[in-house]
């Protein structure tokens, strides 16, 4: 019986939140709803055995209390009487969609349209949220409060005009799964960005984002060893690569071209391309690479794509002109990680070991996460062996 609350729960519990928020509009009332219908569900099923759809008996016991709740409340009578004309039905992709924009408001600030997403929709914790944030617990719970509090009344449902910011945190939402080694957290970022693409089939950038995503799923399985530990683009095992999500990919990508001029996702994921169809990380074609970033500098400039430029550079005119091109966005990223942990590989190709060891040194005290600190440490390592 737990196994199968358990199982359900794993599977639908971001869709029962988000029919019954989008009910209710109330995102908070909601959760606490759903949270006594858990509660009713380890009372009652071990007796009257498992329901037959255990998500939709969830979302009914879940919908009559917080129901319940309202006639308690001299203000919620009147809305509750109107809103028992018209019960929830089970979970569906739209809802989930839903939530999504909704959690994208407005008047939410992006980190805080990122949490409310990652909470809502994903289902972290407040725990998770904050360690992936870098900010205390107490913090981000403050921050989920108000962000909830900001949606209270809200309309649960996809104005076309919150695209932007949708599509920004779905690729917010797979970058921290991505990073962090989270293949659970990456595969929902594909998954609602699929769903995307296929809920406004004629947005261009929501199927460069679906492309831009599947290609880099396509390798997830090769970029940790088998204890664990990341491994880097250059030394990944392309044999093991899924060639059918590449295929995917590549045909978003195509389909995205005929829907509109390149965008910031469709770009993106025309590198990903590159390197996803490259035999090899050293017959990758690195001037596409960097004419690519040099298209996506003009269409969004930032100092993150021009120091991914230097990357591309590095192999079409040596690690001397890629080094010159990173040094100078030193006062822009000199608090970014990357940054260090770039100059690092480019110092040790030119041969300036003692220089790559201090850059590491670097970009260590700033990983984000255990999987980087292992790798940079390793890498620490070898230049100082």
């Amino acid at each position: 019986m737990v196994d199968a609350l358990e199982a359900v729960w794993r599977t639908e519990a971001a869709g029962m939140r988000a029919v019954l928020a989008r009910r209710l509009g109330d995102l908070d009332r909601a959760e606490e709803a759903l949270q006594d219908a858990v509660g009713e569900a380890l009372r009652r099923w071990p007796t009257e055995g498992v329901p037959e759809r255990p998500a939709g008996w969830l979302v009914t016991t879940a919908w009559r209390k917080a129901l319940d709740g309202l006639r308690r409340e001299a203000t919620g009578r009147e809305k509750a009487a109107r809103l028992a004309l018209e019960p929830p039905t089970e979970p569906t992709g739209d809802d989930r969609l839903a939530m999504i924009f909704t959690c994208c408001h407005p008047d939410l600030s992006e980190p805080s349209q990122v949490a409310l997403t990652l909470s809502a929709v994903s289902g972290l914790t407040t725990e998770e949220i904050a360690a992936a944030h870098l900010v205390p617990t107490a913090t981000m719970a403050q921050r989920l409060v108000r962000a909830k509090r900001t949606l209270r009344g809200a309309r649960f449902d996809v104005p076309g005009d919150r695209l932007p910011a949708v599509l920004a945190t779905v690729y917010l939402v797979f970058n921290q799964g991505y990073d962090a080694v989270r293949r659970d957290l990456a595969r929902e970022g594909l998954e609602l960005a699929c769903q995307l693409a296929a809920l406004i089939p004629t947005s261009a950038e929501a199927e460069g984002l679906a492309a831009l995503l599947t290609l880099h799923e396509a390798r997830a399985a090769t970029r940790v060893d088998e204890v664990g530990r990341l491994v880097l683009l250059a030394d990944q095992d392309r044999s093991r690569w899924d060639r059918n999500m590449i295929i995917s990919g590549v045909r978003r990508l195509g389909r995205a071209a005929t829907l509109g001029p390149p965008g910031f996702y469709q770009l993106q994921a025309a590198i990903a391309a590159q390197h996803a169809l490259a035999p090899s990380y050293a017959a990758t074609d690195w001037a596409a690479v960097r004419g690519l970033y040099d298209r996506l500098l003009e269409l969004r400039p930032s100092p993150v794509v021009a120091l991914s430029r230097a990357v591309a550079t590095g192999f079409v005119d040596g690690p001397e002109a890629a080094l010159a091109e990173a040094d100078a966005l030193e006062e822009r990223l000199a608090g970014y990680r990357m940054w260090h942990a770039t100059r690092a590989d480019l110092l040790s190709r030119l041969g300036r070991t003692a220089e790559a060891a201090d850059a590491t040194r670097r970009a260590l005290a700033l990983a984000t996460n255990d999987a980087e600190r292992d790798l940079l440490a390793r890498r620490l390592a070898a230049l100082t062996s």
